[in-house]
């Protein structure tokens, strides 16, 4: 990336986080520029940051490499139909936009090398993964680029087939969401057991983060680990068989199945 210039379509909080990511290390401000129709936005971006901002997005794309769109789902389509006249054909399109294809995104772009990205919101923190999946027409050196520009807000993995980013969207792209509410739910059960709902938020949000260090740092797999603090006849397991007598896995699988679901038809519905 140490010559790669790179235009970011939209200057949000993702692609905000992705410019803080690439400054960190050690991209130039002067190969980094954003537009975005918000003047308050570009000025927070543009001092934050100290790159150059625009207000049109076809002269931020003048001359860059690679032009990541970072807009809403229900504006891609007019997005890059006005982008489509000032594309260069070696110029990659990297698109951290939920549900949108890159048979869509060619219909609209024409041939473009593209890159699908579904990242997280834990990219906020550079904490984050992100799906990706290349057109035939990405080279090994833009693919590079790709996992450099993800990599710089966490985890890229690399996937094989388009129809796996809806798996991807399941598992990461919404799995904060599903923390988040054992969160709430850890804690308003240590509130009934007699704990302060401070306390109890505490030790639910300490517990997790710690949990998911151990998993992350650990050579084995999280059913190990779980099976390591699950002693027969203890607290940890009179715990985990009442979530398996709930119906734990059924109900997760299920409900992944359902956000995956969600996830094509809103690909289906916002690529027309």
């Amino acid at each position: 990336m140490s010559n790669t210039r790179i235009a970011f379509i939209g200057a949000g909080n993702m692609a905000a986080s992705l410019i803080g990511g690439l400054r960190a290390k050690g991209l130039d401000a002067e190969q980094i520029r954003a537009s975005d129709p918000g003047a308050e936005t570009r000025e927070r971006v543009s001092a934050e940051h100290g790159i150059q901002t625009f207000a049109d997005n076809a002269e931020a794309i003048h001359g860059v490499d690679v032009i990541v769109l970072a807009v809403k789902p229900q504006a891609m389509k007019a997005v890059c139909e006005s982008l489509s006249p000032s594309l260069q054909p070696h110029q990659l399109v990297v698109s951290i936009a939920a549900g949108i294809t890159c048979a869509s995104m060619t219909n609209w772009l024409g041939a473009q090398p593209i890159v699908r990205c579904m990242p997280n919101t834990p990219a906020l923190l550079r904490q984050g993964v992100s799906g990706l999946y290349a057109t035939g027409e990405v080279t090994a050196q833009q693919r590079d680029q790709a996992q450099e520009l993800l990599s710089a807000v966490g985890i890229a993995v690399w996937l094989e087939q388009e129809q796996q980013l809806d798996a991807v969207t399941a598992v990461s792209g919404s799995g904060p969401a599903y923390f988040f509410l054992l969160i709430e739910a850890m804690t308003a059960a240590g509130v009934k057991l007699g704990l302060p709902h401070d306390v109890a938020e505490q030790l639910a949000e300490q517990t997790a983060l710690g949990a998911a260090k151990m998993a992350v740092g650990s050579e084995v797999d999280a059913a190990e680990l779980r099976r390591r603090v699950t002693s027969p006849g203890g607290t940890t397991q009179a715990a985990i068989e009442s979530f398996q007598a709930g119906g734990f896995e059924a109900l997760v699988e299920t409900a992944l199945g359902a956000a995956a679901h969600r996830s094509a038809e809103m690909a289906e519905q916002l690529g027309k």
